[in-house]
């Protein structure tokens, strides 16, 4: 969805009550009460509280902690990289397996989550009595309910013991708040998707000049599919990825306009947005004039400046025009000859050894320096902010949240591991695998959970899905076992301490605790 009013989270953040200075998402006492109670009067405040709910889609810690780059660099694709063993130290902790309820990524993580469970929540709460248009009204209000179900969903997933809210709390009855099982969050995640599927008012395509980023039927669909993913509902799921891969493998899904790019590598473009692959996508832009004043606050993706190679020099005409970042989540070893010989290491890999090698580019080996960087998100001098703020900040390449090749593999995962149609499981895989060559050539992928597994590492490489498959697979402690990785313990992160600190909120027995 588009960010067209600039900084319109921070100032309902306030009347939220998950400003960014909090140290817990329990301290709730609000600074914008009698703002929030005035807000909401029309049409246009309304959007402006839905804009809210989607700009934590896009969540990026003012200590460049997001999502995608805690669990890449917790995963056997990365490693933390950086400067040194404490750059950005809650990647280095998840990475070598050394996190805490103290030190790691899950304060920045569970703030997240909570803070697009609230925005979506009062908007919900405060949606009947606004006056506009009731269909208009309907749809913003199962946009929020779906929202708060993928704020769930990575909720439950990361930390597995959280309190389900589905309503605002008010500020003297926080700190009684309790968790919830994980069943029941999952129960009212399905509850919350089903209902905006439900939603008449829910368009099957947007006009990506002015909606792109927000949710369709199909996205939802998608949502819904992996959610069932997780629980090990195959049927529901194959069911659910069949409505949004359409009947035809490799050809468009004419009801949502769904169809695999020709071409991987364009998938990486920062002019491709929101392209026909494209099913949920977070939205960033070069023109927010962030700076570094407040991280937090610019639009630009931080992914592109912190995995670029650090002091990179272009030495010939023709080298790559990377720009000098710092070197974060170096791509390993294992997946490098993982991904050497496969038609996406070009676009997935910026091999700076071989160019350094070859007198091409010169760069600084940062630490746990490989020589691979990752290619898909490292900035380009061509996307240098032209909207002021600090060009490091103001990088415009968006993120994809789930793509049409996520949900092909998705699809052909449920079939294999329970729903059946070997058929269709290897046309989907067949078809992604096809696409990656783009010669004309049909690249058969016989549907195993094997090659499954590979498929997606290689097609879905740094996009943020590598430790979340380990850990639903059950693969995790074998492959991540020499990283730190323990069995029973850290398939989830810890519940912050903060916010056990003083509340009636619980660590799990993961952890040490006692749910």
């Amino acid at each position: 969805m588009k960010k067209s009013i600039k900084y319109l989270s921070f100032f309902l953040a306030a009347s939220f009550a998950v400003t960014a200075c909090k140290k817990s998402f329990l301290d709730v006492k609000p600074k914008g009460t009698n703002l929030e109670s005035s807000y909401y009067r029309n049409q246009t405040e309304a959007y402006n509280g839905l804009t809210a709910v989607y700009d934590v889609v896009g969540w990026q810690g003012g200590g460049f902690v997001t999502k995608e780059g805690a669990v890449d660099a917790g995963s056997d694709d990365h490693y933390a990289g950086g400067g040194n063993a404490t750059d950005i130290n809650d990647l280095q902790v998840f990475s070598n397996y050394t996190l805490s309820p103290s030190v790691g990524p899950s304060y920045e993580l569970w703030k997240a989550g909570f803070s697009g469970v609230f925005r979506a929540n009062v908007l919900i709460q405060k949606l009947p009595n606004v006056p506009m248009d009731e269909g208009l009204k309907s749809r913003y209000k199962s946009e929020a309910t779906a929202l708060r179900a993928y704020f769930y969903f990575d909720l439950v997933r990361l930390f597995k013991y959280v309190p389900l809210l589905t309503e605002s709390i008010p500020a003297d009855q926080i700190y009684n708040v309790e968790q919830a099982t994980p069943a029941a969050v999952y129960k009212q995640i399905e509850t919350d998707l089903k209902a905006a599927i439900a939603d008449g008012n829910i368009p099957d395509k947007i006009d990506i000049t002015t909606d792109g980023g927000r949710l369709t039927k199909g996205a939802i669909h998608a949502l819904l599919g992996k959610v069932y993913l997780y629980e090990q509902k195959w049927t529901e799921a194959a069911a659910e990825f069949a409505e949004v891969n359409g009947t035809t493998p490799g050809q468009e899904n004419t009801k949502y306009g769904y169809k695999l790019l020709a071409n991987f590598a364009d998938l990486w473009k920062t002019q491709n947005k929101f392209n026909s692959e494209s099913i949920l996508e977070v939205g960033h832009s070069s023109k927010s004039g962030g700076d570094w004043s407040c991280i937090a606050c610019t639009e630009g993706n931080v992914l592109n400046i912190i995995v670029g190679p650090r002091d990179y020099k272009a030495l010939k005409a023709g080298a790559p025009d990377y720009i000098s970042g710092y070197s974060f989540l170096p791509i390993t070893k294992n997946l490098f000859d993982a991904i050497h010989f496969d038609p996406r290491n070009k676009a997935t890999v910026a091999n700076l050894d071989s160019l350094k090698a070859n007198g091409i580019a010169d760069y600084t080996p940062g630490y746990m320096n490989t020589g691979y960087f990752l290619g898909k998100f490292a900035g380009h001098v061509a996307d240098k902010t032209t909207g002021g703020g600090a060009p490091e900040l103001n990088y415009p390449q968006n993120l994809y949240e789930i793509r049409l090749a996520d949900t092909y593999l998705m699809e052909a995962e449920a079939l294999i591991r329970g729903a059946g149609n070997t058929a269709r499981a290897t046309a989907l895989m067949t078809a992604v695998h096809t696409r990656a060559y783009n010669d004309g050539v049909t690249h058969g992928l016989a549907a195993t959970f094997e090659n499954l597994k590979r498929e997606r590492r290689l097609e879905l490489a740094g996009e943020g899905h590598r430790w979340f498959d380990l850990v639903r697979w059950g693969d995790a402690a074998t492959v991540l076992g020499s990283r730190g990785f323990t069995a029973g313990k850290n398939e989830i992160l810890p519940i912050p301490l903060n916010d056990l600190n003083n509340t009636k909120l619980k660590q799990g027995k993961e952890w040490g605790g006692t749910l």
